[in-house]
């Protein structure tokens, strides 16, 4: 869906819909004009509770040609008091799903009208760029009944400031095509995405956006000694690599994201019960939030110097399959005794973390991955998990979090949560107890990172949707994009 700015008077502008914000215990004026035009037809829904502004409703109404604009969407923000940038960019991604039932193409917005905090236009935008995603790339059936976005005009006041608001939407638009790749990725099969289709991927997004990029293949791992990275993909017929993208915005050290790319697994040896196997698929949610967000961190021009670094693999049983009991001697020169390979994710995480201390000697280093179950367990679908050695970078996390509602919450990370890890033939184990499951393997990767500062967000829960919400449908979310830019932005 592209987004078009305006600068009319909501009620003098000519639109198949017109979306407007309500809420339950106050009415604007704008509310109170349309109220007027329909000949206080919103007053009498209000008197007869068929809409009353409530948090997460929306109605449709037909104008009959007593506004310019064909229809009108009203929208329940809850009760004022109660109104927050999440709440709005909830009530933009509802007001897309009742246009979507509607089959309304294009319309106007002035949802943001409603609310008096900065940005209200961007998120606001967002919302609905969000909320209008679909990903039906692999339906053949009925093509020309299928659905799709065209246009949204964000009606704004003319003067000075519309000039902010329109730089602002241009970020909102780019920042969603962030999101967009990242979702994309994550959906496709994964017989698509395989660790070659994610390097070529990545040189695509070099080439877009000028950055550099490089690929190491299978030989030159095994040269490198990233025997952890190895072991894991050693039973794939796709082999594993790994892939580094760099922006230079900025000067100084760099920010280091290193996302997870096991673009199926399996389990390996330790196979997974074949029930639900079939989302293991959004096992590279991690390298995909890593994409997404240097695709938008290079168009918004973030004076700052990134590299994302994606270890990836299959993690697939066969003859050639890392086993229990094996023994790998990572990239860090650590041993790792495998007690279960559907412990993989951390085992190529390892030698991704030390490979992005020691080349690049990062500022700061954040990880992103569908990592353990035993996150789903304690936090959800709410919320990601967030660990750490270093308190600053943690609040600043957080912080983005509660910003752009992919909401993250600390666990602790106590030398206590090793003891489980510690192997009698080896340095270390890859999985111990099912208690504290999260953390635990939080633990793990922390013994990889050394003195540099760096968080683990574990995106199990939070990586793909069961169930529609209000701006993410059901599938895959994007996760970790928009908290990353918003992260790097506060630097």
């Amino acid at each position: 869906m592209k987004i078009e700015v305006g600068s009319a008077h909501p009620l003098e502008f000519a639109t198949p819909a017109l979306v407007v914000g309500c809420f339950e215990d106050d009415k604007d004026q704008l509310y109170h004009a349309c109220d007027a035009a329909l000949g206080g037809l919103l007053t009498r829904l209000a008197e007869s509770r068929e809409f009353t502004g409530k948090n997460g409703s929306a109605r449709l109404l037909h104008t009959l040609g007593k506004l310019p604009a064909e229809r009108l969407l009203l929208v329940g923000l809850g009760k004022k008091k109660d109104v927050s940038a999440e709440r709005l960019r909830q009530g933009a991604g509802n007001a897309v799903a009742a246009l979507r039932g509607a089959r309304v193409a294009s319309f106007s917005s002035a949802l943001h009208h409603a609310v008096a905090f900065p940005a209200a236009a961007e998120t606001a935008a967002v919302g609905m760029l969000l909320g209008s995603y679909s990903f039906e790339q692999y339906k053949t059936r009925e093509k020309e009944q299928r659905f799709a976005f065209d246009t949204v005009t964000v009606l704004l006041e003319s003067g000075q400031e519309a000039q902010v608001e329109r730089q602002a939407l241009e970020r909102a638009g780019i920042v969603a095509d962030g999101v967009t790749l990242a979702r994309d990725l994550v959906s496709h099969p994964g017989n698509v995405v395989t660790p070659a289709y994610l390097a070529q991927a990545a040189r695509d997004l070099a080439e877009r956006n000028g950055l550099e990029c490089r690929v190491y293949e299978l030989e030159e791992l095994e040269r490198m000694g990233m025997n952890a990275l190895v072991g894991v993909g050693k039973g794939a017929a796709n082999p594993p690599r790994l892939i580094v993208l760099e922006y230079r915005g900025g000067k100084g050290r760099p920010v280091a994201l290193v996302g997870k790319g096991i673009t199926f697994d399996s389990g390996g040896i330790s196979i997974k019960p074949g029930a639900g196997m079939e989302a293991m698929k959004t096992d590279m949610a991690g390298s995909a939030a890593v994409f997404g967000t240097l695709e938008a961190a290079a168009r918004l021009k973030l004076p700052v110097n990134l590299v994302g670094i994606v270890p990836t693999a299959e993690n697939m049983p066969d003859g050639n399959a890392f086993k229990p009991g094996d023994i790998l001697t990572s990239f860090s020169g650590t041993t790792i005794e495998i007690t279960n390979t559907d412990a993989e994710g951390r085992l190529i995480l390892s030698d991704a973390l030390h490979f992005a201390k020691e080349r690049f000697k990062p500022s700061a280093m954040v990880d992103l991955a569908t990592l353990t179950g035993a996150c789903v367990v304690a936090l959800g679908h709410e919320a990601s998990g967030l660990m750490g050695n270093d308190q600053r970078l943690i609040d600043a996390l957080k912080r983005a979090g509660e910003e752009t509602g992919e909401r993250v919450w600390p666990l602790p990370l106590w030398e206590e949560y090793g003891e489980v890890m510690k192997s009698d033939v080896a340095d270390l184990k890859n999985a111990g107890s099912r208690d504290g499951g999260a953390i635990s393997a939080g633990w793990f990767l922390k013994q990889f990172v050394g003195n540099t500062r760096w968080a683990h967000l574990d995106i199990a829960g939070t990586a793909w949707n069961d169930k529609a919400r209000p701006y993410a449908p059901k599938g895959a979310t994007g996760v970790g994009v928009r908290l990353l830019i918003e992260f790097l932005e506060a630097r």
